[in-house]
């Protein structure tokens, strides 16, 4: 795991100057002096601003806001252009402009020396390179951030994909993720339009997610689970793994000669049916979603290969996500709620695949989400646009402060890019009508015998289990109990307005008793003529009579003052 901590904010002193430093320039380089300056980076750590030149290039006042955020993703470096490509996906977070935008991010980045790349390859499997392979191009036929692959040949003469991971690149995202954290927490602190996205959060889900494309063990486990899934599926192939010559930092796959998914042309030229490639394509990713559960969390063109036959191939696996059988069965819901125009039933499908920081306006969000299903329903099911109905549908979440969970987020991020992709080959193709089967399928498994029957089974399980420990729980309790050592303790929330309430309402009682009290009193006093007396009238009966009435309108002038009769 990587190690990240929010530095700065507990007063500790930051070990990467130079690299917050940079960071800063940047900022100031792309017109972004006054963000600098609302987030208030000198009063919690010293780098030395007046030293950093503020005047922006002179291109800048030429470029729109969002050019210059994406210029800043490029020149930081490898972890801010992962982190802006992450962003891309994530409409929930950021507008559709900035989405476009970040979309043309790219891994420019010039690859490693074959010398540092063999040093990697030696050092994980402490043998020379040419003990593992027999050839070894050394020119990558690609490079990102994280690292590059080469085209090698085993020794029994297969031909293989070789990945490997950049030099120190850990330790370079290790210290970006920190400064990362520590601006996200000053954005909160400081910024209160981002309070609301919780920046922090985002930094966080983003450092889980980064720790996974490091470690390339994970990666293989995932190709090999994949593998498993569609063992017996002719419409997919699922590149091998090389176990012996796959390590944490290389990772080795059977080399995959096809042709991109995006290359329509190519496709067509080779005679390829683009119809049934969508189709396929399609089809694998619902299965993915609606029967296993396990999902490629980034099915875009470029990641998708296709073999002859028409056969899909998915690459890069270091992205994916898991919905278990109640998120699927509940996503399944609220599709067909939307489908059928029942705002109330959909909203609260919804609500159990959100998280929120406080309690929605449900009625609000209800007749919101009424007016989103009425702009769709009218149309017939073969023209609903699934991803644009999906987009809505966030965009509506973040105005409510809703946030859709990472792994359901994930998953509607790659219905629609099947979607999207799907009309961009067929432009007829409708994911909704293609997702029919699949989703009656969902619905019809919840009474099959089998599913009745094994969740009959897990409920006794549970039953024989709660009985068979009842016994042991209730023996300790009543030795808690002889001992002396057993506590009871209740917290009550929400009753100290009654509580309040209930107080005055007694102080009220009690004073209106002592009053009457006093009046009958001061009254028998009055008729027994107990001396001294004032003008024939007893002075202590006199007297309780003076106290009672100024008591009296006390009484009611607190009750008058706070309307309340």
């Amino acid at each position: 795991m990587l190690s990240i901590r929010k530095i700065g904010v507990f007063g500790r002193a930051y070990r990467h100057f130079k690299r917050y430093r940079h960071i800063v320039f940047v900022l100031f380089k792309y017109g972004f002096g006054d963000l600098v300056d609302r987030l208030k980076i000198e009063h919690y750590i010293e780098v030395g601003l007046h030293l950093i030149s503020r005047k922006p290039v002179d291109d800048v006042k030429k470029m729109t806001r969002v050019k210059r955020i994406r210029l800043i993703f490029e020149e930081l470096g490898p972890t801010f252009v992962k982190l802006g490509q992450i962003l891309s996906t994530r409409s929930d977070l950021i507008s559709e402009e900035y989405c476009k935008e970040l979309l043309e991010l790219q891994d420019h980045v010039a690859p490693v020396s074959f010398e540092a790349v063999k040093k990697v390859i030696e050092s994980e499997f402490r043998k020379p390179i040419n003990e593992l392979f027999i050839d070894f191009n050394e020119t990558p036929i690609a490079a990102g951030s994280i690292g590059q692959v080469h085209v090698a040949q085993l020794k029994n003469l297969e031909k293989v994909a070789v990945k490997i991971q950049r030099p120190n690149i850990r330790q370079m995202i290790e210290t970006d993720l920190e400064i990362m954290l520590h601006l996200a927490s000053l954005l909160e602190k400081h910024i209160e339009e981002f309070e609301i996205h919780r920046p922090t959060r985002v930094v966080e889900e983003f450092a889980d997610i980064i720790a996974q494309e490091l470690d390339y063990t994970i990666e293989a486990a995932y190709i090999e689970r994949f593998s498993r899934q569609f063992l017996n599926d002719r419409t997919i192939y699922v590149p091998k793994v090389y176990r012996e010559e796959t390590s944490e930092k290389v990772l080795t796959t059977e080399f995959i000669d096809g042709i991109k998914v995006s290359e329509i042309e190519r496709l067509t030229e080779h005679g390829y049916d683009l119809e049934k490639i969508v189709k396929n394509c399609a089809s694998l990713i619902l299965k993915q979603v609606f029967i296993h559960g396990f999902f490629h969390g980034d099915p875009h063109q470029g990641n998708i290969f296709i073999l002859p036959n028409n056969v899909i191939c998915f690459l890069d696996f270091g992205i994916t996500g898991r919905v278990n059988r109640e998120e699927r069965e509940n996503f399944t819901d609220m599709t067909i709620q939307i489908l059928r125009g029942d705002s109330k039933k959909a909203m609260e499908c919804i609500l159990k695949h959100t998280t929120c920081d406080c309690e929605p306006d449900k009625t609000k969000y209800e007749k919101e989400l009424a007016i989103l299903i009425d702009q769709h329903l009218y149309r017939s099911l073969k023209d609903l646009d699934m991803a644009k109905i999906l987009r809505q549908l966030i965009i509506l979440n973040t105005k409510h402060r809703l946030c859709f969970k990472p792994d359901l987020f994930l998953m509607m991020k790659a219905l629609a890019t099947a979607e999207i992709l799907g009309r961009k080959l067929y432009p007829e193709f409708n994911l909704t009508e293609h997702a029919k089967p699949f989703i009656k399928q969902v619905q019809l498994s919840r009474l099959s015998p089998k599913r009745l029957a094994d969740d009959f089974l897990n409920s006794g399980a549970e039953f024989i289990r709660f009985f068979r420990e009842l016994p042991n729980e209730l023996q300790d309790i009543l030795n808690q109990a002889r001992d002396g050592e057993l506590r009871i303790e209740f917290e009550h929330e929400g009753l100290e307005p009654m509580m309040f309430s209930l107080d005055k309402i007694t102080n009220r009682i009690v004073f209106a008793i002592v009053l009457a009290a006093l009046i009958i009193g001061s009254s028998l006093i009055v008729l027994s003529g107990v001396p001294p007396k004032w003008y024939n009238i007893p002075i202590i009966g006199l007297s309780g009579f003076v106290i009672a009435g100024i008591m009296g309108f006390w009484l009611l002038w607190s009750i008058l003052h706070h309307g309340k009769m």
